[in-house]
Order: C-alpha cells, then structure tokens, then sequence
C-alpha cells in the first residue's frame, strides 16, 4: 500500500528513478522551490512503504477571469510501478484541490503529440484535446538544426464551475496555435 503525501524539498534527492525516464522532464531546483513554496496543495508525492518515490505530481493556479484554473506541470509515476493507476489519483487530487480551494473552471496540461500512451490516459482520465500547440517543446535540441520541433496537445477537463463546458471544445485536435500565443 503506498501514501499520497505532500510533495517536499527533500523529495528531490529521491526522485532519479523517476525523472530518468525520456518523458519526464527534468527542471532546475529553483523551479521545484517555487512551486512548493507558491502551491504547495498542488505538489504531491506517491511514496511505497519502503519510502521510494514511486511518482508525484507538481501542479499551481493561474490565468485570469474565465481562464481561471489548475495547471499540471509535472506528473510521473516511476517505470516499475506503472498501471496501478497512481497518475489517476494523483491527477483526482490536483483537481479536487483545483475545484474546491482555487475555484478553478478548469485542470489543463501539456503533453507531446507523439506519446501516445499519456493521451490515451488523459482522456480516460476524462481530459480533451482544447488545441495543439506548434513547437512548443523548442529547447531540447534533439530536432532538425538542433531545435526541438514537437507540438503539445493543451488538453482540459472541465471542473464543476463550468456546468456549460465551455473551457473545452470538440474540435480541438483541428485548432493550431503558435508556442508564442500561449503564456
């Protein structure tokens, strides 16, 4: 049996066997800090009882008026303990705090077009593809010239204070954005 716990600084001395996978990516310690000390409700570890890192999830509020809403950053679950459905509860509990605490109308995330297996996940997870996003993994230097070409799927789930749906969309795989158009 493993616990949900809150995500902590010296989570980050545990975490190589799960940010080595290729998905994962990997920020600077600041980057991490900011997001504990900002939204600390959002940032959560999944932890074995042996107290190995099995995955954790890094999420904050942002946007304005009716673009109010969660944001997943980060959500990994170590290799080893895939398909026990840790990323599900993980995700349930950034959107449960998302609702109820920041009264968000919204949970989004960004994934690579290509990872097939994580959208098929998010949209079993009750996640829509809101609109594809050009280029957006651009400073990984692994595509042609040594820029990083990928597109993003920005994909949403609405929460309860958006009854009408209106933060998603059924066309959203058709509608292209530039990585410069979203903040």
């Amino acid at each position: 049996m493993s616990v949900l716990r809150p995500f902590t600084a010296t989570d980050m001395f545990k975490f190589n066997n799960i940010n080595l996978d290729v998905w994962t990516e990997t920020y600077a310690v600041s980057f991490y800090l900011t997001y504990l000390s900002r939204w600390p409700d959002l940032c959560c570890a999944q932890e074995a009882p042996s107290g190995r890192m099995m995955g954790y999830i890094l999420g904050k509020a942002e946007g304005e008026s009716t673009e109010w809403h969660g944001h997943i950053t980060a959500v990994t679950v170590a290799p080893e303990y895939r398909r026990l459905s840790l990323a599900r509860s993980m995700v349930s509990r950034l959107e449960l705090v998302s609702n109820e605490h920041y009264k968000g109308l919204f949970v989004d995330l960004y994934v690579r077009c290509n990872n097939a297996l994580a959208v098929d996940m998010y949209e079993s997870f009750g996640y829509s593809v809101y609109r594809r996003v050009r280029e957006y993994y651009g400073t990984l230097g692994a595509g042609n010239g040594g820029k990083d070409e990928e597109d993003a799927f920005d994909m949403r789930k609405p929460l309860s204070r958006d009854p009408l749906r209106r933060s998603v969309r059924t066309n959203g795989r058709e509608v292209i954005v530039s990585a410069s158009s979203v903040s």
